[in-house]
């Protein structure tokens, strides 16, 4: 089965989970810290993202029945970008650097900016894979529009990053840092153990993460759902994932943390799962009617 998916991107991927352990390693061995943060948990979720995120793209990359050609080498460009913006995070942890939002020094502001020539080519190749599996009909509606709509939130997701490099309050057009994860603060404050996002202040790397991985969120559930599994209750896992989305980068902007939710969150937060109760008694099938003999 794995010889039919998309042989970059399961190479990339396979390279990122060879990469995890590596960074698991530096974190024990390792301590040194970048913006109070150890120096090698960047690279441990990029590697663990990533290689969840060329997986399914691989495996997508399958359903296409036409302009596979095309598929193909925009899956391979995406691939090559992944690797390039991977091999400057690890050389930045090598050399001991922030490897983002860092215009210290000439080769500093170099790295970041291909880092985000990266971006834009995997955002766009993103893209033109949405586009091509929109139009590609799979037998299975439900995975269908889940795949569909989970490409689309995933693209938003990955949006959410452009929003971390436009210069925040206080920082000088030719200073040594420009942008950040964290609003309402610098970035390396008080943070969580595992994902490294502020406990104090708004993180717009929360948001970022949730839409990216509704690519894989949204097909699993409806993977599970089995014979259950609706193009209806597609639509509403979606727009439900969707809500969770907007409602964590919209926290984030207002300089929230997610650990510190205020009335205001906690009731969007309550609106989304009432609409989503009614969402999945509005998608489910009627029951046919016995006919007596």
């Amino acid at each position: 089965m794995f010889r039919m998916w998309h042989r970059p991107l399961v190479v990339f991927g396979s390279l990122m989970v060879l990469l995890i352990p590596v960074a698991l390693v530096g974190l024990l061995v390792d301590d040194r810290t970048v913006v109070n943060s150890p120096i090698w948990l960047k690279p441990m979720k990029f590697a663990v993202s990533l290689a969840l995120y060329s997986f399914t793209l691989a495996w997508l990359l399958t359903y296409l029945k036409r302009f596979q050609r095309v598929g193909w080498w925009a899956g391979t460009v995406l691939a090559a970008a992944g690797a390039i913006e991977m091999v400057v995070i690890v050389g930045q942890v090598i050399r001991g650097r922030r490897s983002h939002f860092n215009f210290e020094t000439p080769l500093d502001t170099t790295l970041f900016s291909i880092m985000g020539s990266t971006i834009v080519v995997l955002w766009v190749t993103h893209a033109i894979i949405a586009i091509l599996l929109w139009r590609t009909d799979i037998e299975n509606k439900a995975l269908s529009w889940s795949i569909r709509l989970g490409l689309v939130i995933s693209f938003l997701g990955l949006g959410v990053g452009f929003l971390m490099t436009s210069p925040k309050p206080g920082q000088a057009l030719d200073g040594d840092t420009l942008g950040s994860h964290t609003v309402g603060a610098p970035d390396g404050g008080a943070y969580m153990a595992l994902t490294g996002w502020s406990t104090e202040h708004g993180d717009l790397r929360v948001g970022h993460f949730v839409g990216m991985h509704a690519l894989q969120v949204l097909p699993v559930v409806i993977a599970l759902l089995g014979a259950r599994a609706t193009t209806k209750i597609a639509w509403v896992t979606s727009a439900s994932f969707l809500g969770i989305f907007l409602l964590v980068t919209w926290q984030a902007l207002r300089g929230q943390s997610l650990v510190q939710p205020d009335g205001t969150t906690l009731l969007a937060l309550a609106g989304i799962v009432v609409a989503t109760a009614l969402g999945l008694v509005w998608a489910r099938e009627p029951k046919k009617e016995l006919v007596s003999a």
